[in-house]
């Protein structure tokens, strides 16, 4: 008998002529039968008289759909879907089980072969069409998410190759900005001046640094530019250049008064020249908090402006702790700002600690932040280290703070210490 042939819309089936079937079946007519119908809808065809030669021709070619017949000779349909589940292949492969059964049992055994859908013999033409179109849709949908993983794999990789080429960049860039900080430690007998430049990141906003005045006058700035990253890294740059110990002619902070002789501005003129450049001059969105410190290495007096910067903290030689300093605006923000000179004097065995508020709002676990009282605490159980292993053991305690937390901010400070038994340097 002619098996009836059943048209189909152009939207159904027949709209997926690449799809590539394998029908597996022992009796010759029922495999002319289903392939008749499949091949009058498009579909590439493949027969296989029983489950080894369906295996064979999988490996071969591996197929997006497969009907199999589940009673057979030898290896049985179901045992064919087990075997094919094993097989590896780039795509899905849909498998639909031909069988009589209708048990609710032989279903659930069916599915857990790895059948995906079941047709009830004999077959009946509409339903062949429905269950491959069914087929159809999730093998449509499983390999535009086959293409879509690998579009974002292939975009995950170019992202990679830019992040490494970034990250390179990036790692140069921190070595350019710690070499800002050419000078971490120096001895002047009477005293002895410390820095440290910790980044949140690999580049990061604050900076430290210190400039000759005269033989016996040193000048010690502590920045913190707003932001985090490239940008900021860059506009500390742009600032140290303003505060040059190599290039008097270049330092904001000093005015020449002969040709080649030097002194210092008041550092509260400096601020205010500073503030004036950033505004007019540059074209940027960035302020920064600044301690600009004049420091007499004689007398011991101390003359600084603060703008916006935390208060700096003297910590006197019986170990007691004063904050120091009025606040003051950020520079950057308000035009003709005003900054207020601060005075005081450091005798033998007293020091001064310039820092960012990386240090007082590092955070715990919990949130809370460390502010000046934990800072003030820190120091006093560290009163008897110094110079760069006080930083260092500060940095400790810090880390211990935090609960070895990754510090969320940029870290810096100046440590001026005079000794008690001061040498000559």
């Amino acid at each position: 008998m002619r098996p009836e042939i059943t048209t189909v819309s152009e939207n159904e089936c027949a709209a997926a002529p690449a799809l590539h079937v394998l029908v597996v079946d022992d009796s010759r007519l029922q495999r002319r039968i289903v392939s008749t119908y499949l091949r009058q809808w498009g579909f590439s065809i493949e027969e296989a008289a029983n489950a080894v030669e369906a295996l064979a021709s999988c490996r071969e070619r591996p197929p997006d759909i497969v009907m199999s017949d589940w009673i057979m000779p030898g290896m049985s349909g179901l045992e064919f879907c087990r075997a094919f589940r094993t097989m590896e292949r780039d795509n899905y492969g849909y498998f639909i089980l031909l069988t009589t059964k209708s048990d609710k049992d032989e279903v659930a055994l069916g599915l857990d072969a790895g059948a995906d859908d079941f047709l009830t013999k004999p077959v009946n033409a509409a339903e062949l069409r429905a269950r491959l179109a069914a087929g159809k849709r999730i093998l449509d949908m499983e390999r535009q998410l086959t293409e879509k993983n690998r579009l974002i794999k292939s975009t995950l990789e170019e992202l990679q190759i830019l992040y490494d080429s970034l990250d390179s960049d990036l790692i140069e860039a921190k070595k350019l900005q710690q070499a800002l900080l050419n000078e971490r430690y120096r001895d002047f007998g009477v005293a002895e001046v410390s820095l440290m430049l910790h980044s949140a990141g690999h580049v990061g906003g604050d900076l430290v640094g210190m400039f000759p005045i005269s033989g016996q006058r040193i000048g010690l700035y502590a920045i913190d530019v707003s932001g985090h990253g490239v940008s900021s890294a860059l506009m500390t740059a742009r600032l140290a250049s303003y505060l040059s110990a190599t290039v008097p002619e270049q330092n904001l902070a000093l005015q020449e008064v002969a040709p080649g002789c030097f002194t210092a501005r008041p550092p509260a003129e400096t601020l205010a020249r500073l503030n004036h450049i950033i505004l007019s001059d540059l074209d940027t969105d960035h302020y920064f908090t600044i301690v600009l410190a004049d420091v007499d290495l004689c007398s011991g007096r101390v003359l600084l402006a603060q703008a916006g910067h935390p208060h700096p903290i003297v910590q006197r030689r019986d170990g007691s702790v004063e904050f120091m300093g009025h606040g003051g605006l950020p520079v950057g923000l308000i035009d003709n700002a005003t900054f207020d000179p601060v005075v005081f004097t450091l005798g033998p065995g007293d020091r001064l600690l310039i820092h960012s508020d990386g240090l007082t709002e590092c955070a715990a676990p919990d949130g809370a932040m460390l502010e000046g009282p934990g800072l003030a605490r820190f120091m006093v159980e560290l009163r008897q280290t110094h110079g760069p292993a006080f930083l260092d053991s500060l940095m400790w305690k810090l880390s211990d703070h935090a609960a070895d937390q990754e510090f969320s901010d940029d870290i810096s400070a100046v440590l001026v210490e005079f000794r008690a038994n001061p040498r000559s340097g």
